[in-house]
């Protein structure tokens, strides 16, 4: 049996010109690398931060089988793979002296990946977050319907933005968030973040949504401050951001949750989201070099 064998670049292009037939063909289990993918292949190889991404493609008679990508400083992230293939992957890594400090894959390669990355660095590995991607069926409004209305974030909105996008990264306890500013400039300039706002013209929630790739856009991040929360705005952006992207054409509309919440999750199945699989990350917290 000859070794997997990885084949490694920073191009995005090049990543693609490989890759993307595989990425297409399912295109909901693949949401995250189509669009990160996208966002670099059109801000540039710098839309996530200073340091220039990694990709990798394992390839078995001529066929791509999976792939991971990474923009540092954020996690490692993976398509499906078996026990044995990550092993392959994680041993493969520590030889090229990465040091990860996470890694997010579905369930089943999540679990594995984080066994063999222990055994070939000696890295802790703690659970970090357990998720569920859900698909969009029938799009149904909350009941009651907030008082309001919805409309999409402008030029005005900018300070606002990039507030709720920090007390965002904050409240999930993530470190990898994108600046804050050009997080808002981007999405402002595509129309991509749809606010919910009180009869007064005071927004009170958002829901952003990613760019159609593949026939497929996730919404994401959907943020209500803490102490506007349970008066159903979160849920009336979502709608109208879920509305947007099908608008746009996007034959899928995904979102991800965290199980522990399961407000949230009661939230998207009744307004018309439906399991597809479950996810996992796995945090590396002491990250020692690779021997």
């Amino acid at each position: 049996m000859h070794p997997d064998i990885w084949h490694v670049t920073d191009e995005v292009d090049r990543f693609l010109a490989r890759a993307g037939d595989f990425l297409h063909s399912r295109p909901a289990l693949h949401t995250l690398p189509l669009t990160v993918t996208e966002a670099l292949r059109t801000r540039g190889p710098h839309a996530y931060g200073p340091e220039a991404p990694v990709f990798g493609i394992l390839e078995r008679a001529g066929e791509v089988r999976a792939t991971y990508f990474r923009t540092p400083p954020r996690p490692l992230n993976l398509t499906p793979l078996t026990p044995d293939e990550s092993d392959g992957l994680a041993a493969h890594l520590a030889a090229l002296g990465h040091r990860l400090p996470a890694v997010s894959a579905d369930r089943e390669t999540a679990a594995s990946f984080a066994e063999a990355w222990q055994r070939h660095t000696g890295a802790a590995a703690d659970l970090h977050e357990r998720q569920r991607l859900y698909r969009l069926g029938t799009l149904t409004a909350p009941q009651p319907r907030p008082e309001g209305r919805s409309r999409i974030a402008g030029a005005r909105d900018r300070e606002q933005l990039i507030r709720w996008h920090d007390d965002f990264v904050a409240s999930i306890g993530s470190g990898h968030g994108a600046d804050g500013g050009s997080w808002a400039d981007a999405r402002i300039a595509g129309g991509r973040i749809t606010l919910w706002e009180t009869p007064d013209g005071t927004p009170v929630s958002m829901a952003g949504v990613s760019p159609v790739v593949a026939g497929q856009a996730r919404v994401a991040p959907v943020y209500t401050p803490a102490h506007l929360r349970g008066r159903g705005y979160a849920g009336a952006a979502t709608v109208e951001a879920g509305r947007a992207a099908v608008a746009a054409g996007a034959a899928e509309v995904l979102l991800f949750t965290d199980l522990a919440n399961p407000t949230s999750n009661g939230l998207y199945q009744r307004i018309g989201y439906r399991p597809v699989a479950d996810f996992a990350v796995y945090d590396f917290p002491s990250a020692p070099a690779p021997s």
